[in-house]
């Protein structure tokens, strides 16, 4: 097998034409480590190469894991035996939400007022120190004397700010923020004089309207919201969405239009329109048809049916419109009924169908063609999954690793495929010679080996790729790790002024910092959670 250094840690090249990535063997510089024994002297083997286990380290601490509120991070320089983590006051986002008015200030700027009507806040980002943890966080609130503050884990985001006031569109701003600190973000919603509407009508076609609840929201080239995502009137068809002025100067903006509701058997369209010019013609989103029943079996490569599968059907339909179907299951005998629109007249909707975790069977994108009248398909054929099989060793390097649990988590997608649903599947144990074989889709996974015993688990990252040939995968056989206790107290407040407390059951995780094919990530180490004093016990690698 033939690996990159700066690459994934385990990245195996697969068989038969097309499948091969790499032609050349790689200059032996470039190669990573495959266990302990090929580092230096109180360095171990990690997924980007050799590095000492006490360094690069970044704690997360999440004191209300069901909430993930308050996270903080902190990176810690030389990890000791005791290490106690005393957690910085809530952080936050906050400031004020200003109204500009038509009016002229004194100092010929322009007059502002505080909002003090109900709105919503959502800031996204990610963690500071931790490339790739991303951070989400919502509220609704009713700003006193324009005063707002919302409460988030350290991190970097952008702030969106929408008003309960459908005629005002959102704005946004960034802030960081770190640990303990409250980062000033003021927000401006436009003045009513720096507004323009535009107004249209939604029809299915000829005049016929949409009997179906629709929003419609103006976007940005890029699909950053121009206009809040308003309804457009069910009796008549009729809607008017508010946008910055400056954006109504453009050559065009878009227009998209969505169902909503339980059952929305209306695809969602996408109208580029100039701004600048009244809309004289309706939106059609064009005959699309009505719902039709597609019915099937998934069978595997054995011909055995496959039960549990999900399908669904989705793609461009009647209209130029794009629907997404509601998903169905496949029954014990692999049969499954699904509903979807039609195919538009010529072209094929993709069916999707995604085996349980632990099948042979694997993930299968099919085109089919839907016509008005349903269809029933032929026998749905999956490939068998890729099996991929390694050895792991005992951390001497020599005796086998038998019952380590092994989970696999997709982190990324290969091109032409989609990712596979996440959740972690465990995918059973190392058995006998601390073998492991996983039957997996293509993509880019983070697979994880979680030892029974006092050792620390150990992650590597695995791109299985597409090939129609039954080979396996062969990974390289590498040891788990020697471990390390890692112990300490998580306690909020201020020691020195007698307020300190503990934090029970707070989430607790050990990463170290690394870079992967050129871009920073991070890799989970360890994970504890802290008992009723506040006490928490983690494993981590050592030499």
């Amino acid at each position: 097998m033939t690996r990159r250094g700066a690459g994934l840690a385990l990245l195996a090249v697969l068989a038969g034409a097309g499948c091969a990535l790499i032609e050349e063997e790689p200059d032996p510089s470039q190669l990573v480590c495959s266990s302990d024994d090929e580092c230096g002297v109180d360095e171990v083997c990690f997924p980007d190469g050799c590095g000492d286990p006490g360094r690069d380290i970044v704690v997360e601490v999440v004191p209300n894991p069901q909430k993930r509120s308050n996270a903080q991070d902190f990176r810690v320089e030389d990890l000791r035996p005791e290490q106690n983590l005393s957690l910085f006051a809530p952080s936050s986002v906050a400031g004020l939400v200003m109204r500009a008015t038509s009016l002229p200030a004194a100092d010929g700027g322009v007059a502002m007022r505080p909002y003090s009507e109900p709105l919503r806040l959502r800031a996204t980002g990610e963690s500071l120190l931790l490339p790739g943890v991303v951070r989400q966080y919502d509220a609704s609130l009713v700003p006193i004397n324009g005063t707002w503050a919302l409460p988030v884990g350290t991190g970097r985001y952008t702030v969106t700010l929408t008003a309960d006031d459908v005629e005002m569109p959102p704005v946004r701003g960034t802030s960081s923020v770190e640990p303990g600190a409250t980062a000033p973000l003021d927000m401006v919603l436009p003045a009513p004089d720096t507004l323009a509407w535009l107004s249209g009508r939604v029809e299915r076609e000829d005049g016929v309207l949409v009997d179906a609840p629709l929003d419609i929201q103006a976007l940005d080239a890029d699909l950053t919201a121009l206009s809040q995502r308003v309804s457009v009137a069910r009796g008549t068809g009729d809607f008017t969405v508010v946008i910055p002025r400056e954006a109504s100067r453009r050559t065009a903006v878009l227009l998209r239009v969505t169902a909503t509701g339980t059952a929305p058997w209306v695809p969602q369209k996408t109208f580029t329109v100039d701004p600048r010019a009244p809309l004289t013609a309706p939106l059609e989103l064009g005959d699309y048809g009505t719902p039709v029943r597609v019915t099937g079996r998934v069978v595997g490569l054995d011909g055995r049916p496959v039960a549990g599968a999900t399908v669904s059907l989705q793609g461009e339909v009647g209209g130029g419109g794009t629907f997404r179907g509601p998903l169905a299951t496949s029954s014990t005998e692999g049969r499954f009924t699904v509903d979807t629109l039609p195919s538009a007249p010529g072209g094929t909707l993709s069916l999707v169908v995604v085996p349980p975790p632990g099948s042979t069977a694997g993930l299968t994108v099919q085109s089919v063609e839907v016509p008005r009248t349903g269809a029933a398909l032929p026998d749905v054929l999956c490939p068998d999954r890729r099996v991929v099989r390694g050895a792991l060793l005992q951390p001497d390097n020599t005796t086998p690793a038998e019952g380590v649990r092994v989970v696999a988590e997709p982190v990324g997608q290969v091109p032409g495929w989609p990712r596979p649903p996440s959740g972690g599947e465990a995918l059973g144990a190392t058995a006998d010679g601390g073998v492991f074989e996983l039957r997996l889709d293509p993509a880019v996974y983070r697979v994880d080996f979680v030892p029974t015993e006092n050792l620390p688990r150990v992650s590597r990252t695995v791109t299985v790729l597409p090939g129609e040939d039954d080979s396996k995968q062969e990974l390289a056989t590498f040891p788990l790790q020697k471990g390390r206790t890692v112990s300490g107290r998580v306690t909020e407040g201020d020691a020195d002024a007698g307020s300190a407390r503990v934090v029970p059951y707070a989430s607790i995780r050990f990463y170290r910092v690394v870079t992967l094919e050129g871009r920073p990530t991070t890799v989970l180490l360890s994970q504890a959670v802290s008992d009723q004093e506040g006490r928490y016990t983690a494993l981590i690698p050592v030499r």
